[in-house]
């Protein structure tokens, strides 16, 4: 049987952990929904796109009316909400997660930090000129480069 961990290991190129940044490691764009999208709504959401979280958007309170993330939802709170409330729940009531953003040139190592600091397992990546959300990194994508990062 062939070793899958050394035939895999060549597909991907990072740099270690130590210099990597948000950059390396993020996922760009980002699903979101209205707060009154329901659960089945962003259950489809999540797995149509493959993710495991949905920020919920809504319009901002100022002269500009830009959509604005509120919160984000993890595949952790679709689950918790399944079980335990039913399908009828609105996003806005599930976003649990609080919104942590970090820059894209922030290093992977504090953007790690920030995340267990907060209790996180996703943090929006933001425009370091406009604040706009451009992206998302989870703690699988930090891990990803503990496992792929060069020495």
């Amino acid at each position: 049987m062939p070793d899958t961990t050394q035939m895999l290991s060549s597909s991907h190129l990072m740099p270690s952990l130590r210099r990597a940044t948000v950059a390396d490691a993020m996922h760009p764009g980002i699903v979101s929904c209205p707060a009154d999208a329901t659960l089945s709504d962003v259950a489809r959401l999540m797995t149509i796109h493959r993710v495991h979280c949905v920020a919920v958007t809504g319009i901002s309170g100022d002269d500009r009316g830009e959509r604005v993330v509120w919160g984000l939802i993890s595949d952790r709170d679709v689950m918790r909400a399944g079980i335990r409330l039913g399908a009828d729940e609105m996003a806005g009531a599930l976003a649990l997660e609080p919104i942590v953003s970090v820059e894209p040139a922030v290093g992977l190592s504090e953007a790690g930090e920030l995340m267990l600091k907060h209790g996180v397992s996703h943090v929006v990546v933001v425009d370091p000129t406009t604040q706009r959300p451009t992206g998302v990194l989870s703690t699988i994508d930090l891990i990803g480069v503990l496992a792929w990062g060069e020495a």
